[in-house]
C-alpha cells in the first residue's frame, strides 16, 4: 500500500515556510518568487498554520488590509490538517476530500514539519501505480513484447 512517504521519496521535501511574524507582502513575494500557492507558517520549526492564496483574496485583499502591515499570523489558517510518513494515500486523500484542502503538511512524531503533500501529488502517483498494474497485466495477458 502506497504510503506519504513514497511521495516524499520521489518528489522531495522541500517545503516553503514561513514566520507568522512576517508581512502579507514578505510572504506573497515569497510564495511569487518559487511560484508556489501556499508556505507553512511555522513557530518553533512547529506548524502554527498555512497561509494560502485564498487567505490573500479572502483576508486581504476583500477587507481591504495594507499586505505590508498585516502580519501573517493574524490571516492564516490556523486549523492545520497534518499527515505523517506512514499515512496511506488514502487517508490522505480522504481527509483532503472531507476537509475540502489541496495540501497537507507531514510532521514526524514531534510535529516538525519534514514535508508537504498536495492532491497533484496524490493523483500523480495513483496514475502512475495504476499505469504501472495496467502494465504488468498486459505483460501477463499478451507475454513481453
Amino acid at each position: 500500500m502506497l504510503k506519504v512517504k513514497d511521495i516524499l521519496n520521489r518528489k522531495g521535501s522541500q517545503v516553503w515556510s514561513i514566520d507568522r511574524g512576517a508581512t502579507v507582502l514578505q510572504a506573497a513575494q515569497l510564495m511569487n518568487e518559487h511560484r508556489i500557492g501556499s508556505l507553512v507558517v511555522t513557530e518553533f520549526g512547529q506548524v502554527a498554520g498555512i497561509f494560502t492564496e485564498r487567505d490573500v483574496l479572502q483576508r486581504i485583499v476583500a477587507e481591504s488590509r495594507d499586505p505590508a502591515a498585516t502580519r501573517v499570523g493574524e490571516v492564516m489558517s490556523e486549523e492545520v490538517v497534518c499527515c505523517h510518513l506512514d499515512t496511506t494515500l488514502e487517508e490522505a486523500g480522504t481527509a483532503m476530500k472531507e476537509r475540502r484542502i489541496r495540501r497537507l503538511p507531514v510532521v514526524n512524531g514531534g510535529k516538525q514539519l519534514i514535508g508537504m503533500i498536495s492532491m497533484g501529488d496524490l493523483n500523480a502517483m495513483q496514475t502512475s501505480s495504476q499505469e504501472h498494474t495496467i502494465h504488468l497485466l498486459h505483460e501477463y495477458l499478451y507475454g513481453r513484447c
